[in-house]
């Protein structure tokens, strides 16, 4: 789908798919009746119940379908970093083993998720370093892992430079020592093709901004036997790991962009798109475009590059006609490399020159063509 979302009429070129979608209006409009009138609690006995059961149990069927997994082992939850809390805290804390593995470039959800459990339960915490194109070396993680290994959690892909892990080798690892696999494939899902059983996880997260559905809803598949400390103690909702009256419309909303990412894959279009914008700065800046992470191995929306003699944020201050985000951080004033690009070990000005551009549904050749005119014009005024 090409056709101008309503969010973006009037602003600049949207480049920044990785942080967030608009919401696709087909999935607004099979959520609002559920904002309206099918107000009932899906718990319920009574007639008012029945639509928001039936509509709860499709949403989790096409979770599912996406993923390749059965409907009872998706469990909605309210974020991202609530389904990385479930699997990371529950895993350990299930558990008679105290040792986590993790990597240095993985979303801070999971980071922190290990550092608490580190803090707060005394459970020993591995993090892995990562490769000029940021993946985790199975010979790393082979080495790391011991009998007491509880739980190894390593991200689909990256969401700086799209990197794509080697995910069905680290878990097949992890599994020799009977530890589980998570994998927050936040970035991933939607964009290339995720199977649960292919990949052999045990856990994996789903996030709903991520893929074109409102912010506020996401899921964790929790393979079949897997034990789990719950997130929230309660009703005994979602299998009893995230109690809470469920939030049916969200799951809709979730269960709706999940269908429509399994029907409209748009790799081959996102993927020309985005080489081609590099193709047109490599061109008009010579010997000054480079890109960061790897060439091939990367979701096909995602393009990290630095410009020689620029710093990203700089640059993308003198072009207002683009949202995108940079390589950096800025505290207080101060902007500071980004940990994953310092991680791939890019030096500091490398790192602070960088920007990340991501496409997705409503990317044109259009936007490509006036974002590479504007960082053209601005890189070649600095």
């Amino acid at each position: 789908m090409t056709t101008r979302h309503p969010g973006l009429v009037g602003g600049p070129v949207y480049l920044d798919y990785n942080a967030t979608t608009p919401v696709d209006p087909r999935v607004t409009e099979a959520m609002l009746p559920h904002l309206t009138d099918l107000f009932g609690n899906p718990s319920s006995g009574h007639p008012y119940a029945d639509a928001p059961r039936r509509a709860l149990a499709e949403s989790r069927a096409q979770v599912a379908g996406l993923v390749g997994a059965r409907p009872d082992e998706i469990v909605f939850t309210s974020s991202g970093s609530e389904a990385d809390l479930l699997a990371v805290r529950g895993a350990v804390l299930a558990s008679a083993r105290r040792h986590v593995i993790t990597q240095v470039t993985e979303h801070p959800a999971v980071l922190e998720a290990c550092r608490a459990l580190e803090r707060l339960h005394g459970v020993r915490v591995t993090v892995l370093p990562v490769d000029g194109d940021g993946l985790v070396e199975p010979a790393a993680l082979a080495a790391a892992l011991d009998e007491d290994t509880a739980l190894v959690s390593v991200m689909a892909a990256n969401n700086e430079t799209g990197a794509l892990q080697p995910i069905a080798e680290l878990a097949a690892l992890a599994h020799e020592f009977g530890a589980l696999f998570h994998c927050d494939a936040a970035q991933a899902v939607g964009k290339v093709p995720v199977d649960v059983g292919a990949l052999g996880v045990d856990l994996l997260t789903v996030v709903g901004h991520k893929m074109y559905a409102p912010k506020g809803a996401a899921a964790l598949y929790v393979r079949d036997g897997v034990r789990l400390e719950p997130v929230v103690y309660g009703g005994g909702q979602e299998r009893g790991l995230r109690a809470g009256t469920e939030n049916v419309a969200l799951a809709v909303a979730l269960g709706t962009a999940a269908r429509l990412a399994a029907a409209e894959a748009a790799v081959p279009r996102l993927t020309a798109l985005r080489d081609g914008l590099h193709q047109r700065l490599a061109f008009a800046l010579p010997g000054r475009v480079h890109l960061n992470g790897p060439e091939k191995n990367r979701l096909p929306n995602t393009l990290n590059l630095s410009i020689d003699g620029v710093l990203g944020h700089e640059l993308l201050a003198a072009t207002p006609e683009i949202a995108a985000s940079t390589g950096s951080a800025c505290h207080s004033g101060t902007h500071t490399p980004s940990p994953v690009l310092t991680a791939i070990g890019l030096d500091p000005a490398r790192a602070l020159g960088a920007l990340r551009f991501s496409l997705g549904r409503w990317s044109t050749e259009a936007d490509i063509e006036t974002a590479a005119t504007a960082l053209t014009r601005a890189a070649a005024a600095q």
